[in-house]
């Protein structure tokens, strides 16, 4: 079983205020960790991967397609493939939020660090 520990080394700023970390991977899915500092926003985008997630602090407003929901801590939500959506983190806390992509992301491979423990 591959494990990963956190390390410094994990982390990457892809956005001013907005840091990842690429928890777990595998070609089937892709476990990934992100903290944003308050008020942020990770701007409109899509992507072909189906993308679940979990606000585990604070929260903001997340936009998906044409429509637009308060989130807040304990929330989970789902993204289907190539759906445009957007993220306004709270501007008064920081916000903690856990994504799993299905099929694993392509894109971020570049982030990704061997298990520390095969």
């Amino acid at each position: 079983m591959p494990l990963w520990h956190d390390s410094e080394a994990a982390w990457h700023e892809i956005l001013p205020g907005v840091r990842r970390r690429i928890v777990a991977h595998a070609p089937s899915a892709m476990l990934v960790y992100y903290r944003i500092e308050p008020g942020r926003v990770f701007p409109r985008h899509t992507h072909p991967h189906a993308q679940y997630g979990m606000i585990l602090e604070g929260g903001g407003v997340f936009q998906v397609g044409d429509r637009s929901w308060p989130v807040h801590m304990g929330d989970a939500y789902y993204v289907p493939p190539n759906v445009p959506h957007e993220l306004r983190a709270d501007p008064s806390v920081p916000s903690v939020i856990l994504d799993v992509f299905a099929p694993e992301r392509e894109d971020f491979q570049s982030e990704t660090l061997p298990p520390d423990e095969p």
